[in-house]
């Protein structure tokens, strides 16, 4: 691999990605964001009917195009974009009462940003990565029943997944009280019977402005809305969005889970020091899957470009698509292994490892040989002294 060679050409590809971004992202953006405003409001009219998956899959949509919103808002993916208002910028969207017009769902937007946006994609497969998801699911892996009682559990979580794992896995990673952003060596992971543990403020923040407020407004506020229809139409709005809730969080774990956990993607014990380094890290611990038009990138919340999201996470949606060819062909010229296949075919691979099937390559140390005879990039002393600092995005601005 030249390694110094691919961190130069995609410094390059992003200096010139960022001048390329301008009113068709943002063009873009609320196209995408129209549809999922039809689907749901197609889903709520015809909710009243009779429970049916069509109906739950609309307003399932719905809801999965605000996450789609909101992943590549509060990455800053369209702070660029000349003239966009204040409300589609990472410093307005879903902050405070904005959370409930812009991104109202069992996470907390707050804890979101640090627990992905900082911590996931700044300690990729590393031990301080939140979402490392072979470590997450040792447990299953390391349990003595046959295999279709595994595959029978990874069905359950994907159905219920926002709820059992990510609003208290990201809520984790502040501080209950002053709402501070730990360190990841802080953190202390919720546990299936720790959420019910209200003697701790952890869990009490949990319900208070995860659980409660999410449940009370899709299962008992909108059905309710309804109520002059008759209780049969409440009852039917209550089916639907019950079945929409599963139907969203699968197909969310569908197109998540795969993105970093698979037999030919590797977990590290180190944190990278150089920028070189951490770009190497991010191919080969991340996969694509196939994309190039709106449909496919869509229903694929963008997730399929993994790899060139998580070299330059702060890009609008549309960008990616123009990049994805000339990083997939930097790959190759550097010899940088660039990993991507179907999302079923992906899907398939992450279950594997879920159940102990197969693990994941591990790299104990980066291969600093490859980058012999080349000056390595200037790293902010702080940065060397902390080498696992949250704010690792000091090494990639230096």
């Amino acid at each position: 691999m030249n390694v110094a060679g691919f961190c130069a050409d995609i410094e390059r590809l992003k200096a010139e990605t960022y001048q390329q971004i301008g009113p068709a992202d943002f063009a873009h953006l609320r196209k995408i964001e129209r549809v999922g405003r039809v689907a749901a409001a197609l889903g709520l009219a015809t909710a009243w009917m009779i429970p049916n998956p069509i109906t739950a899959f609309l307003l399932s949509l719905g809801q999965f195009t605000r996450w789609l919103l909101a992943h590549h808002i509060t990455h800053r993916g369209y702070d660029r974009v000349p003239g966009i208002p204040a409300r589609y910028t990472s410093r307005v969207f879903a902050r405070g009462w904005r959370r409930y017009v812009d991104w109202f769902d069992w996470l907390d937007p707050a804890a979101w940003d640090h627990e992905h946006n900082n911590l996931h994609h700044y300690h990729t497969g590393e031990e301080s990565d939140p979402d490392l998801a072979e470590r997450n699911l040792e447990f299953l892996r390391q349990m003595r029943v046959p295999v279709w009682i595994k595959y029978a559990l990874m069905a359950v979580a994907a159905c219920t997944w926002k709820i059992i794992y990510y609003a208290p896995n990201s809520l984790g990673v502040l501080d209950p009280v002053t709402r501070r952003r730990l360190h990841h060596s802080q953190v202390v992971p919720f546990t299936l019977g720790s959420v019910f543990d209200v003697r701790r403020a952890a869990v009490r923040r949990l319900w208070l402005t995860c659980y409660l407020p999410y449940a009370t407004w899709h299962f008992v506020a909108v059905p309710l809305v309804f109520l002059p229809l008759g209780m049969t139409a409440v009852w039917c709005v209550l089916g639907n969005k019950l079945l929409a809730e599963a139907i969203t969080n699968a197909h969310a774990f569908l197109v998540i889970a795969p993105n970093h956990t698979a037999d030919d993607l590797y977990r590290f014990s180190f944190h990278y020091h150089r920028k070189e380094e951490f770009y190497v890290t991010q191919v080969v611990g991340s996969a694509n899957y196939h994309c190039g038009d709106d449909l496919t990138d869509y229903m694929s919340l963008w997730l399929n470009y993994q790899i060139e999201h998580h070299l330059i996470p702060d890009l609008p949606m549309r960008q990616y698509r123009l990049i994805q060819p000339q990083v997939k062909s930097l790959c190759e010229k550097h010899g940088i292994p660039y990993r991507q296949e179907s999302v079923f075919r992906r899907f398939g691979r992450m279950l594997d490892v879920a159940v102990g099937r197969t693990s994941m390559r591990e790299l104990e140390v980066f291969p600093r040989g490859l980058t012999a005879g080349h000056e390595p990039l200037p790293v902010p002393a702080h940065a060397v002294v902390a080498p696992a600092s949250d704010n690792a995005e000091a090494i990639l601005s230096s």
